[in-house]
């Protein structure tokens, strides 16, 4: 049986997405390790605990055990920083952007951090929030 374990990556002010001319720099420094090794490795005692079970667990599945590369994730937290500051911030609590009057970001680009965890619902739930303000907004 395989098991994926995985911790939140925290939020960095240097982890960031930047255009230089024609082409996308990503700077990112790897965190949280060893929350994740304390998680690896509480679940194996976990998994040899258990009677009657195997008492060897293999560090091998078809997922790589190591950190994934930045290019292999698909959910790209925090590249739009929310907050009541403009000098700080792109957005407002409400995902619209400072400058632009009637620009609103509802992906998961607002996130302060990647939760571990796939973020569709909590995106989709943002959006219709979101929606509804601007709906109200507009009447």
């Amino acid at each position: 049986m395989g098991w994926w374990l995985q911790t939140e990556d925290l939020p960095d002010p240097n982890n960031r997405i930047r255009v230089v001319g024609d082409k996308i720099h990503v700077d990112y420094t790897l965190n949280n390790t060893e929350a994740g090794d304390r998680l690896i490795h509480r679940w194996t005692s976990v998994l040899k605990s258990i009677p009657h079970s195997a008492k060897h667990v293999l560090p091998f599945s078809i997922y790589p055990r190591t950190h994934l590369p930045e290019q292999a994730v698909a959910h790209q937290c925090g590249t739009c920083r929310f907050g009541t500051d403009p000098q700080t911030s792109v957005l407002d609590l409400n995902c619209r952007t400072h400058d632009v009057n009637n620009l609103y970001v509802v992906d998961s680009s607002f996130f302060p951090s990647n939760s571990g965890a796939n973020p569709t619902l909590t995106i989709m739930a943002n959006a219709l929030r979101v929606g509804d303000l601007i709906a109200e907004r507009l009447k």
